[in-house]
C-alpha cells in the first residue's frame, strides 16, 4: 500500500468559464498540453455515513494514472492523506490492509456502495523553465450520483494539485483563477454527490444551546481521535501525540462538566478513555524520550561521551517503540476500541442528563482553574521527598484547566486565549521538570545495563547531572509563572 500527502486547492466554475494561461504563477514557465481522462469512481460507506462525516473519503476508481482503491483522510481543499492500493477485477471490498485504517471512522460497521461519480477530465502540467512538473490543474466534468436514494447532480470543479510547487504557487493560481471567475470549493466531490444525506444526518444531533460549548469541545476532541487514526497506526509521531492530547482532553472535559451527563455512562467511559492512553502513552514516551536523549548527547562535547552511549540509547528505543507500536496496533483492531467509540457517540450525540446555562459551565471552569492552583500551592510547600509527585499532579490538573477554559474560548475570547497561555505555560514548566525525573531514571537503568556489560558509564552520570540541574531551573521559574497566571486582569473574565 502506498500513501501520498495531497496539497491542493478546489474550485467551482460556472457557465462560459475558460482556464486563463497561468504562466508566471509562481515560477511556471509553460503549461503543457491537455490530457483527456475518463474517470469512475465507487464510494463507499456506512448507512449513515460516517467515512463521509468525519474526512474520510472511500472509493474504487477505475481509469486515470492511479486507478485502484484510495481512502482519503482530511478535509477537502487542504492537505489530506491518501492512501492507494491496486484492485483487482472482481474486487467488491476494500482490502483488510485498507480496512484496518478507516475501522475507527465506520465504528466497525460494514460499507457499501454510497455514490458513483463520473468525471471527464481535462489536465494539464505547470511546468519551470527546467520542464520539472510543478503542479496539476485539472478541469472536471463531473456527474454525481447518489447510490441509496438515486439523487443526480452535475457541476464543473477545476483542482490544483501540487507536484514539486510550494503554497506560493498556489497562492498565485489561486488569484489567477478568481480573476477569471472561479469560487473555491470547501466541499469534495463526495460530499457534494451526498450533500443531501449529510445535511439529514447532521440534523440528527442533538444539542442543548447552555452545554454547546462543551459538547462542540468534546465532538471536536472525538474528531481529532477519528482524524489521526491512520497515522497513529503507522506509528506516525504527530498523530500519537495528537490522538494522545485528544483522549487527555476528552477525560478532563467529562471530569469537569461531569454533571452533564448520566455518570453511569460517562464514568466508565473515562476509565476506557484511560485505557486508550495508556496504550499510545508508551509509544510517544518512546518517541519523546529518544529524541531527548539523542539531543543531549549530541550536545555534549565529543570528549565527554565516552563508549557507545548514542547507540545503545537509540537501540533501547527502538525496542521499545516496536513493541509499544505492536501494542497500539492491537488495541486500534480490537473490539474494545469500536465499543469505545460507539458509546462516546451515544454520549456526545444524544440528550444529556440535564439542562444547564453558560453560568453553569462558567462556574466548573472556575473550579478547574482554582483546583490547579491549589495543588500547585500545596506541592511547593509539601515535604521535599514527595515534590516530585505532587508536582506531577499539579501540571496533570492544569491540563484539565486549561481544556476547560478552551472550552470557552470561542465564546470568551482573547481574554480567555490569553489566560490559556499563561496556564500552558505553568503546564509546560511542569511539563519539563517531569521529563527531567523520567529521564534521570532511564538514564539511571542505562547506566546499570552499560555497566553490566562492561561500558565506561562516565557519560550517563554527565547526562544525569545535566537533567537534575535543568529541573532546578524549572522549579526557580514556577513562582514568576505562578505570579503571573494569577493575575488580576487575565483572571478577571472568569467571573463573568
Amino acid at each position: 500500500m502506498a500513501s501520498v500527502v495531497e496539497r491542493e486547492r478546489k474550485y467551482s466554475g460556472g457557465e462560459g468559464f475558460r482556464l486563463p494561461d497561468l504562466t508566471g504563477c509562481g515560477g511556471v514557465a509553460t503549461m503543457s498540453d491537455a490530457t483527456a481522462l475518463d474517470l469512475d469512481a465507487v464510494y463507499l460507506d456506512t448507512a449513515d455515513l460516517r467515512l463521509a462525516r468525519s474526512g474520510f473519503a472511500l472509493r474504487r476508481r477505475t481509469g486515470g494514472h492511479d486507478a485502484g482503491w484510495h481512502l482519503k483522510v482530511g478535509a477537502a481543499g487542504g492537505d489530506r492523506t491518501e492512501y492507494q492500493f491496486p484492485a483487482g477485477a472482481d474486487d467488491a471490498d476494500p482490502p483488510a490492509e485498507l480496512a484496518a485504517l478507516f475501522r475507527a471512522a465506520s465504528r466497525g460497521r460494514p460499507v457499501a456502495p454510497a455514490a458513483r461519480i463520473t468525471t471527464r477530465r481535462i489536465e494539464r502540467r505547470l511546468l519551470d523553465e527546467q520542464g520539472r512538473a510543478l503542479a496539476e490543474v485539472a478541469e472536471d466534468t463531473v456527474e454525481g450520483r447518489d447510490l441509496v436514494t438515486g439523487e443526480r447532480q452535475a457541476w464543473h470543479e477545476i483542482e490544483v494539485e501540487l507536484v514539486d510547487g510550494d503554497d506560493r504557487l498556489l497562492d498565485a493560481v489561486d488569484a489567477r483563477l478568481r480573476d477569471a471567475g472561479a469560487r473555491p470549493v470547501p466541499v469534495s466531490k463526495s460530499h457534494r454527490a451526498l450533500a443531501t444525506r449529510l445535511a439529514a444526518a447532521q440534523l440528527e444531533r442533538t444539542t442543548d444551546p447552555g452545554a454547546a460549548p462543551v459538547l462542540d469541545y468534546a465532538r471536536a476532541q472525538r474528531d481529532v481521535l477519528i482524524a489521526n487514526h491512520p497515522g497513529a497506526r503507522d506509528g506516525d509521531e504527530e498523530a500519537v501525540h495528537d490522538m494522545r492530547v485528544a483522549v487527555r482532553r476528552l477525560r478532563a472535559t467529562l471530569r469537569t462538566f461531569r454533571g452533564l451527563w448520566d455518570r453511569r455512562a460517562s464514568e466508565p467511559l473515562r476509565t476506557e478513555l484511560r485505557w486508550l492512553g495508556g496504550q499510545l502513552g508508551p509509544m510517544r514516551d518512546a518517541q519523546v524520550l529518544a529524541a531527548r536523549l539523542a539531543e543531549a548527547v549530541h550536545a555534549e562535547p565529543a570528549d565527554l561521551v565516552l563508549g557507545p552511549v548514542a547507540a545503545r540509547i537509540a537501540e533501547r528505543f527502538a525496542a521499545d517503540e516496536a513493541t509499544a507500536l505492536d501494542g497500539l496496533r492491537q488495541a486500534l483492531d480490537s473490539d474494545r476500541y469500536i465499543d469505545l467509540l460507539t458509546r462516546l457517540d451515544k454520549l456526545l450525540e444524544g440528550q444529556t442528563a440535564r439542562t444547564v446555562d453558560a453560568r453553569w459551565v462558567a462556574r466548573r471552569v472556575r473550579r478547574a482553574v482554582a483546583r490547579a492552583d491549589d495543588r500547585l500551592d500545596r506541592a511547593l510547600d509539601g515535604p521535599g521527598e514527595e515534590e516530585a509527585v505532587a508536582l506531577h499532579e499539579a501540571r496533570k490538573a492544569y491540563k484539565a484547566a486549561r481544556y476547560a477554559v478552551e472550552v470557552r474560548e470561542p465564546a470568551a475570547g482573547k481574554p480567555a486565549a490569553a489566560l490559556g497561555d499563561r496556564l500552558k505555560d505553568l503546564q509546560d514548566l511542569l511539563g519539563a521538570h517531569q521529563d527531567s525525573v523520567v529521564t534521570r531514571e532511564v538514564l539511571r537503568r542505562q547506566a546499570l545495563r552499560a555497566n553490566a556489560d562492561g561500558e565506561n558509564t562516565f557519560t550517563y552520570g554527565i547526562l544525569h547531572a545535566r537533567q537534575a540541574a535543568a529541573a532546578d531551573r524549572d522549579l526557580r521559574g514556577l513562582g514568576r509563572a505562578r505570579d503571573r497566571a494569577r493575575r488580576r486582569k487575565v483572571r478577571r473574565w472568569l467571573k463573568g
